[in-house]
C-alpha cells in the first residue's frame, strides 16, 4: 500500500481477524499478548538473523505450548507481534491487507501450538 495507516485502524483489523479465526485456537491461547509495531527491534533482526532485504510480517516469541510442563504459567506472556509497515509493504489495497494480517496472526498463533513452517504450509494448502 502506499498510504499510512493510523495504528488504531490497523488495531481494529487486528481485532476483526481474531473475531474471525475458529475461536477455539483464541480462546486456548493463555497468557498471550498480541501488538503491533511499525517494525522489527533491531534484536528481533539479529534473533531471526534477518537479512536487510527480509520483509518478517509476524513474529512469535515465547514457549510453544507443547514444550511447556504442566505447571501453571508464570512470568512474562509470550508475545505475538504483527509488524505494520511491513504488512503494508506486500499489499494492494485494503481487502488484501485485512486478509493479510489474518493470514499472519493465524501463522504466528500456529506456532504458539508448536506447529512449524512446514506443517502450517501444509494445513493453508488442503483449506
Amino acid at each position: 500500500m502506499t498510504f499510512d495507516l493510523p495504528d488504531k485502524q490497523f488495531d481494529t483489523l487486528i481485532t476483526r481477524a481474531m473475531d474471525e479465526l475458529p475461536q477455539e485456537y483464541i480462546t486456548g491461547l493463555i497468557n498471550v499478548a498480541i501488538v503491533m509495531e511499525d517494525e522489527p527491534s533491531e534484536e528481533q533482526k539479529i534473533k531471526m538473523k534477518l537479512r536487510d532485504n527480509t520483509i518478517l510480517l509476524g513474529l512469535y516469541e515465547g514457549v510453544p505450548l507443547p514444550h511447556r510442563g504442566n505447571g501453571p504459567v508464570v512470568g512474562m506472556p509470550d508475545k505475538i507481534t504483527l509488524f505494520k509497515h511491513s504488512i503494508l509493504r506486500v499489499v494492494r489495497n485494503e481487502g488484501e491487507l485485512f486478509e493479510q494480517i489474518k493470514r499472519t496472526l493465524w501463522h504466528e498463533i500456529a506456532h504458539y501450538y508448536g506447529l512449524n513452517h512446514n506443517r502450517i504450509h501444509q494445513l493453508e494448502n488442503h483449506k
